[in-house]
């Protein structure tokens, strides 16, 4: 492939994807190094919780959660948060299973936002997600889903006579069969 034949729009979305990726490989990183999670286990993660359940903006539901399950498994979650972020941001920089890495940071994103915390980094973060979800078939040029042709893997099939509709427009679809 060309430099020439590069597309302007597509390498945009996948400089966003990148980009997106970094932002949770970052967030996973500075929650070891500078947030001491993995030195001090349960520490921050727990001042954090309880200050969650001092808010008025985090829905009854969610203090629920954070008293009877979070902060009962906090040493759990202090572990598995940054271990996630750091392999959804090699994931996605990759473009390694985008689309379900995608997901399962918004699922994060969601759960931030229940705890009542959303700052101007995590806005930027929550609207990238749905960005690359509405331009999906422009995330998968120079990914490795593509690469293996795992695209394939993120078809959903509609009804029982076995008709698909593919995440990529029908002239990608024709351009990757050639």
């Amino acid at each position: 492939m060309k430099i020439k034949n590069l597309k302007l729009f597509p390498s945009l979305i996948v400089l966003t994807r990148v980009l997106y990726g970094m932002g949770w490989l970052l967030a996973g990183v500075t929650k070891i190094t500078e947030k001491l999670w993995f030195k001090e286990p349960g520490i921050f993660l727990r001042e954090y919780l309880m200050q969650s359940l001092q808010q008025s903006n985090v829905p009854p539901l969610y203090k629920i959660f954070i008293e009877n399950i979070a902060l009962e498994h906090v040493l759990i979650f202090n572990y598995v948060i940054p271990i996630v972020q750091i392999i959804l941001g090699i994931f996605l920089i990759a473009g390694l299973f985008t689309i379900p890495s995608i997901l399962v940071c918004l699922f994060m994103h969601i759960n931030f936002i229940l705890s009542g915390n959303m700052n101007l980094i995590s806005l930027i973060l929550y609207t990238n997600a749905f960005l690359l979800i509405i331009f999906r078939t422009n995330i998968y040029y120079f990914s490795l889903d593509k690469h293996f042709n795992w695209v394939s893997l993120f078809t959903i099939n509609i009804n029982k006579r076995g008709t698909t509709v593919s995440l990529l427009s029908k002239k990608e679809r024709l351009h990757d069969n050639s």
